[in-house]
């Protein structure tokens, strides 16, 4: 399987191959179509909300749940990242809703088909949360998943994901739809890795789906936080080629990949080691995201992701979903699952073992956090009412516009939880912990750092050295872990100390035109935050999910 590795300057905007008998040989230059420094972009996503509704020409017809599982009978779906959170959730979703479904492949990265089916079964089917789904078929649940789930050998940074002429044709002459759930979400990622997925991994998804002659929808999933450290309301709009999120700068994608060459290269010449090439790929991510604007590696590649998926797809029906923070399952099938830990669940866990009393957080910041069912939930309502539409559409999946929740809540309902079920000791007595302190800005957790851990470091230096260095492998231990721990500082500041808010018109539009039977309906597809009370999700639903399936 040969590494797909082409100049981006060769690429052009593709047509549907479904929707134009006529493929243009004119081959268009990306530099073509960016667009000056936009150096009013912060500016443009603060506005009027009111005065985007008013203006929004976006009309969306109405349907409801039975619609949505009806839409999916007879579809053959292609999802990339199953093997993630998100797609486990979305995978078990379809299956259960709609067992008429034809074929669901996954592409899963593997040396062949039959380790492909391993890992799925493994990591994708044998997990919790399809434990609904297997007391519904009992003993005929592993003939319904070979039925309808096909595993496929791949990767998105490859050409044509890296499938045979055989597996390729198949797959280009079925699939309805195409759900592009892979990328490395890795903050401090090396730069050539994120690259590879997210941003060239977009390039392919385009380039397959152009191939797909009976494709109905694209739906990418993507991250609210593409959107920067911008403040204010922050739109549901998409990014342009050229686009950055600092004032006197353009951003050059094909150049980005060169200079991820020319380093790799560099490297290979000065013979560096594996840990030299780490460290250097990862700071290079870092200091090119933030030439640009963007907090890391992460976030940045995922906006030039997005600008790719936009400048190529050409008539190609695209919905970009932009989550914001992940988590845990509120309603079905199983509320508390959950699989990764993310920033807010390493906090609560770093508190209930006692390892974290304090972390860098403005107890007033909104906190944007969205349940794992509801994103899915909107993303097969997207496809549904979308399908075939020759358009790109934006969705922020978030709560801060419908139903904001602070970092107190979070913090209070991480205290009553453990008031009333404490964690236990080495000697099985429960533990009584103490609310954490909140630090509200960068400048006050590095004058507690410096005080609490910097100056007896220093003082510790000054009697290793007195002492000819018999203190030296404990001062290197503890320095080592004050540097990752005020880079980890670094790295988490743009999200605790967020100030924008994520405009969800789009998403409310969907909303209204969904009609929801969730009350009593055959078919759950909620995905309204103002539903949720917080503090009962936090202490019912998610904290007990956490030290369940986390822990």
């Amino acid at each position: 399987m040969q590494r797909f590795r082409c100049s981006i300057r060769r690429l052009e905007p593709y047509k549907s191959v479904a929707k134009s008998s006529q493929a243009s040989n004119t081959k268009i230059p990306l530099s073509d179509y960016h667009l000056q420094p936009a150096s009013g972009l912060k500016h443009r996503h603060i506005i009027s909300r009111a005065q985007l509704w008013q203006t929004d020409p976006m009309v969306i017809s109405e349907m409801d749940a039975a619609q949505v599982a009806a839409y999916f009978r007879g579809k053959n779906i292609l999802i990339t990242g199953a093997t993630g959170f998100l797609g486990k959730v979305l995978l078990e979703k379809i299956l259960r809703i709609q067992p008429d479904v034809t074929r669901l492949f996954l592409l899963v990265r593997a040396t062949d088909d039959e380790s492909a089916r391993q890992r799925v079964q493994t990591e994708v089917t044998g997990r919790e949360i399809f434990q609904v789904l297997r007391e519904k078929h009992g003993k005929g649940f592993e003939d319904f998943i070979e039925e309808k789930v096909c595993p496929l050998a791949g990767d998105v940074m490859y050409e044509d994901f890296g499938l045979d002429t055989a597996k390729l044709k198949e797959v280009s002459k079925v699939v309805d739809i195409i759900v592009n759930g892979a990328a490395t979400t890795n903050f401090y990622e090396r730069y050539d890795v994120s690259f590879d997925t997210n941003v060239l991994g977009a390039k392919q998804i385009c380039a397959l789906a152009n191939k797909c002659t009976k494709l109905k929808m694209l739906l990418h999933v993507s991250t609210a936080y593409v959107c920067g450290e911008q403040e204010g309301l922050i739109l549901e709009k998409p990014f342009m080629m050229g686009d950055t999120l600092r004032e006197g700068t353009h951003l050059d994608i094909e150049s980005e990949l060169n200079l991820i060459k020319h380093t790799q290269m560099e490297l290979k010449a000065n013979c560096a080691t594996d840990k030299a090439e780490r460290k250097t790929m990862k700071e290079l991510g870092l200091k090119r995201a933030r030439h640009f604007g963007w907090p890391n590696t992460y976030v940045f590649t995922k906006a030039m992701g997005e600008m790719l998926l936009g400048h190529l797809r050409g008539d190609l029906p695209v919905v970009v979903i932009r989550p914001s923070i992940i988590t845990s399952i509120l309603k079905e099938p199983l509320p508390g699952w959950m699989e990764g830990v993310r920033t807010i669940d390493s906090v609560f866990l770093g508190y209930a073992k006692q390892a974290l009393k304090f972390f860098l957080v403005d107890p007033n910041t909104i906190m944007d956090v969205i349940p794992g069912d509801m994103v899915v939930n909107s993303m097969m309502v997207a496809m549904l009412a979308h399908s075939e539409e020759q358009a790109q559409t934006i969705y922020h999946v978030t709560s801060s516009m419908s139903n904001p929740a602070s970092y107190t809540t979070l913090r209070e309902s991480a205290h009553r939880y453990f008031v009333g079920n404490p964690p236990r000791g080495e000697n099985g007595e429960p533990i009584q912990l103490k609310e954490m302190r909140f630090f509200s800005t960068v400048a006050r957790l590095r004058m507690y750092m410096v005080i609490k851990y910097k100056l007896p470091l220093e003082i510790l230096h000054l009697v290793n050295v007195g002492l000819c260095g018999v203190f030296s492998g404990r001062y290197n231990e503890l320095s080592g872990k004050y540097r990752l721990a005020m880079h980890l500082i670094e790295l988490y500041a743009p999200y605790t100390l967020f100030k924008g808010r994520f405009d969800d018109m789009n998403l409310e539009k969907l909303r209204k035109a969904m009609e929801q039977n969730s009350d009593g309906g055959e078919y759950y597809f909620d995905f309204d935050p103002k539903k949720i009370n917080w503090d009962d999700y936090f202490y019912m639903v998610h904290f007990p999910g956490v030290l369940n399936y986390l822990a």
